[in-house]
């Protein structure tokens, strides 16, 4: 997957949504907003990061040979 491509900000926003509605909805202090926002940040950041990694040193060009 391409980082920042289509199916990349997809991805995000479902995983944003449901972050924030999980700590939204199930929490009962009084700045759960903020919370619930910075949890669905950091889930975003955090598959971003997972990205970048996973397709780090990447090279599309040159297939495995028997690649099945």
């Amino acid at each position: 997957m391409k980082l920042f491509g289509k199916n990349h900000i997809i991805i995000c926003i479902i995983t944003f949504g449901i972050l924030f509605l999980m700590n939204y909805l199930g929490n009962d202090q009084a700045d759960k907003l903020e919370r619930a926002l910075m949890i669905g940040a950091a889930g975003v950041i955090g598959l971003s990061i997972g990205l970048v990694i996973m397709n780090k040193g990447k090279n599309d060009k040159t297939p495995p040979q028997d690649f099945d």
